[in-house]
This record gives structure tokens, C-alpha cells and sequence, in this order.
């Protein structure tokens, strides 16, 4: 699976900043990188603590390559699971 630079900007720096929409207006919030595990997988993923729209979350996450989490829900990127990203654990410089 080839990442995007987004991606890979957000990886190398712990966060990224992304313009969304949110209650109407835009605004730019700062998603951190956060490693999930979930049963026996452990994956990456985008985090913000904010309230996002269901379809926001799934044009960032389709956008940036990333599963993305906010505090209403999940979303990943168009055709992948968690299994697709396993392999940026060993990616990510904090434990």
C-alpha cells in the first residue's frame, strides 16, 4: 500500500493539521498519530478529540490515507481495514 505525503508527513512528525468542516464553518485542527490495538492487531491511526460529521471523517480519512478516529467514531480510508496498516507501527518513532 502506497502512502500519501500527507501521510507520511503526519508519520514522521507525531500530528498533522487538517482544514474540516465543522457546524458549518472550516477550521484547522491538529490530529495526532496514535498507535490502536483492537483484539490481537495493533494499527496507526489519526486522532482528535473533537466531534467530527460522518462524512467529514471519511473525506479526511480518504484524503490524508489514514484510518482517522474523533469522539463520534471511526472511519477508514475507501477499501482498507485495519489490517492495511499494521505495518506503520514499526514506522512510528514513540513506543
Amino acid at each position: 500500500m502506497e502512502l500519501t505525503s500527507q501521510a507520511k508527513l503526519a508519520i514522521e512528525r507525531g500530528s498533522i493539521k487538517i482544514r474540516v468542516k465543522r457546524s458549518g464553518m472550516y477550521q484547522m485542527l491538529t490530529f495526532t498519530i496514535k498507535k490502536v490495538t483492537k483484539g490481537n492487531v495493533s494499527f496507526v491511526e489519526l486522532f482528535t478529540d473533537r466531534v467530527l460529521d460522518t462524512s467529514e471523517l471519511l473525506r479526511v480519512s480518504n484524503e490524508v490515507g489514514l484510518p482517522l478516529e474523533a469522539q463520534n467514531g471511526n472511519a477508514f480510508p475507501k477499501g482498507t481495514s485495519a489490517q492495511d496498516f499494521i505495518a506503520l507501527c514499526d514506522m512510528l518513532s514513540t513506543p
